[in-house]
């Protein structure tokens, strides 16, 4: 990718602490990795309508109380390709509460078809897997009660 891609992501937590993330596996890397929800932020769109947006079309649920807890520029590399995004990380809530119950939560993309799970900190923690973009996790754990 030789562009750099505005992205706007939210993050949900329940009650246990887990967060709601999307997997993918890099198969250069051999390695599965974790997300928030969300996607790229249209040309004359508000990172925070994004956000709205993207968690709207991938698993058909309204989202409150949006706020901003931070932007990252997010330099990696994926399928051995380089990337660079800057990445809009927003906190939510659902609407419907009944998506914290869910273990799984199906969801597509433009007719790509994923799940998204509650998973604990602590796997990320432990680094059974990397949560992305960088810098989330340690966000996460210099302040847990900001969520």
């Amino acid at each position: 990718m030789s562009r750099i891609r505005p992205l706007a992501l939210c993050l949900f937590r329940r009650d246990d602490g887990a967060i709601l993330v999307a997997p993918g596996y890099d198969t250069v890397k051999r390695q599965r990795f974790y997300r928030p929800l969300g996607g790229e932020i249209e040309f004359g769109e508000l990172a925070e309508d994004a956000a709205r947006r993207e968690v709207r079309e991938e698993i058909g649920a309204e989202v409150d109380g949006l706020r901003l807890l931070g932007v990252f520029e997010n330099l990696f590399v994926y399928q051995g390709e380089p990337g660079h995004e800057l990445v809009w990380l927003f906190e939510g809530r659902f609407v419907d509460p009944s998506f914290y119950a869910r273990e799984v939560i199906d969801c597509d993309e433009g007719g790509a078809r994923f799940e998204a799970h509650w998973v604990p900190l602590d796997l990320f923690v432990r680094g059974e897997a990397p949560l992305y973009p960088d810098g989330l996790l340690e966000m996460l754990l210099e302040d847990p009660q900001q969520l």
